[in-house]
């Protein structure tokens, strides 16, 4: 346990030393909130946007950059395992997502006066599950994609059009048609969904296990084909 947690305070560290993680974790929902003048609505959406570049867009560069420098093949010859820096690095990106989206929510509440969420656990759990959701997706791209500029890059290019399509940086309703029923089949609309319907109260018991399923399904694919070195 207290390798753990001192790979996690590492992990947490480093992170915080990423201009570009914090920009786009902390500054950038930010930024889109002020334009949408504190719109309550859009925060749930921006929340699994913070959780979606957490996970996908900075993970498989970490991880493939732990793997390309031999960080995980030196650790197997230790007592600690590189499955616990790789949990770690799930804990870090959930919390330093968490923390960016309470910020958000702080931002959206006390400088525009938005209404708070409806149930907070409910947006709680839903978070996290949102979070490891896009952290399973970001170990998968890790897996398939050797290198660290190439994992960085696919991690990219897959999570910008999906927070638009599955409604996280824009409205699902403000899409055409044929772009909604893309976003239908993404993984992060259940997770926008869970969020929203956490935000006004709502029960959102579908999206949640579906969250859960892609979860287990993206563990399970990553840990098949992923490779220490």
């Amino acid at each position: 346990m207290k390798a753990f947690t001192a790979l996690t305070a590492t992990e947490l560290r480093l992170l915080s030393r990423d201009p570009a993680s914090l920009f786009f974790m902390v500054a950038f929902p930010l930024m889109l909130l002020v334009l949408k003048r504190g719109d309550s609505g859009a925060v749930p959406g921006y929340a699994a946007m913070i959780a979606a570049i957490g996970g996908m867009g900075a993970l498989p560069a970490v991880v493939a950059g732990y793997r390309e420098r031999k960080v995980l093949k030196r650790l197997a010859t230790t007592p600690i395992s590189p499955v616990l820096l790789l949990a770690a690095q799930v804990v870090a990106q959930s919390a330093a997502a968490l923390a960016g989206s309470v910020l958000l929510i702080v931002a959206a509440i006390v400088i525009f006066g938005a209404r708070p969420p409806a149930n907070v656990p409910l947006l709680v759990v839903a978070f996290l599950l949102c979070s490891v959701m896009a952290c399973a997706l970001g170990f998968v791209i890790a897996a398939l994609v050797r290198n660290t500029r190439g994992a960085g890059l696919i991690g990219m290019l897959a999570m910008f059009p999906m927070i638009f399509l599955a409604g996280a940086a824009v409205p699902r309703q403000t899409l055409p048609g044929s772009l909604r029923r893309i976003g239908d089949f993404l993984p992060l609309t259940p997770g926008v969904d869970a969020l929203n319907a956490a935000w006004t109260g709502t029960a959102a018991v579908f999206p949640m296990v579906i969250l859960a399923g892609i979860i287990v399904a993206g563990t399970a694919v990553a840990a098949a084909l992923f490779r220490w070195e």
